[in-house]
């Protein structure tokens, strides 16, 4: 399967850049992740994350986001380019 994002790794041994450029909405499934992250928003415009049971809530350039291991969550898709740095714990 194809993903709808690049990853850029080795900033550190736990830190990496995932950027996502031209993906359709339908491309950004619910998903669980295998490790907690923190992830921080580098550029993006109208993007939101929605974790299992919540409303969607906006993704702010510049802001921290703590993703619990194994809980569902998906991006909406906004207007640009999305850039997150994500640090797995």
């Amino acid at each position: 399967m194809v993903k709808p994002y690049e990853d850029q790794l080795n900033l550190f041994d736990n830190k990496f850049v995932r950027t996502f450029t031209d993906v359709n909405n339908n491309e950004l499934i619910w998903h669980r992740d295998k490790k907690d992250r923190i992830v921080k928003v580098k550029n993006g415009e109208g993007w939101k994350i929605q974790f299992d049971n919540e409303l969607p809530q906006d993704l702010t350039k510049g802001s921290l986001y703590k993703i619990e291991k194994e809980v569902y969550h998906r991006l909406l898709k906004g207007k640009d380019q999305l850039i997150l740095e994500i640090e797995e714990l």
